[in-house]
């Protein structure tokens, strides 16, 4: 369920969006005037949980400014604690009634997991968390890339939504609503999948 807040939240990010894809981008709340607005502490509107992909910069590509998402980035938006630590305290510290886990197409860190093989060093972390969705992207039998995407995403929101003992209090009490999407790195639309 989503409250007021974070229905208004989603809206601004997918006009954000649109602006962005259709290479009208109002490049809002970047200049000096913000960041002196900003200066004394934030309060960020949204929270996304984001791969590290250089082609993926939430700010830009949902036309937002200084202060308006607070961002956690990883690859294939694996979480581990610290991530996990980053979205608690956006949620109940910064008050964002919206946290987004945005995938995207053409994920590196998916298609480590789907070419197999030997991933060495601590790469290795990611790889073995994405599996599962893999795995049940394949049971699917549809399109892998695309699935596997997608399933990648709904873990990670699952994750999210049911970390205990701070977000999954705050989703209960409908205060806080999370949300999976995927950014198409052709196309650059994000679609809402969950």
């Amino acid at each position: 369920m989503m409250n007021d807040s974070a229905r208004l939240a989603l809206e601004a990010l997918m006009e954000g969006n649109a602006r962005f894809r259709e290479g009208n981008p109002a490049h809002p709340r970047r200049d000096g005037r913000r960041r002196a607005e900003t200066a004394s502490g934030q309060k960020p509107f949204a929270a996304i949980l984001s791969c590290a992909d250089s082609r993926v910069p939430p700010e830009i590509l949902f036309d937002q400014g200084i202060g308006d998402l607070f961002v956690v980035r990883a690859a294939g938006h694996v979480l581990d604690a610290a991530g996990l630590g980053s979205l608690e305290y956006a949620a109940s510290h910064l008050g964002v009634p919206l946290v987004v886990v945005l995938g995207h197409t053409r994920c590196g860190a998916v298609e480590a997991v789907l070419a197999g093989g030997e991933t060495r060093g601590n790469a290795g972390f990611v790889v073995e968390a994405i599996r599962p969705a893999v795995e049940r992207a394949r049971r699917l039998g549809g399109d892998i890339r695309r699935d596997a995407v997608r399933e990648n995403v709904a873990a990670a929101a699952a994750l999210v939504s049911s970390c205990e003992p701070v977000i999954a209090a705050l989703v209960a009490a409908g205060s806080t609503a999370v949300v999976g999407a995927v950014y198409d790195v052709e196309s650059g639309a994000v679609e809402i999948v969950g």
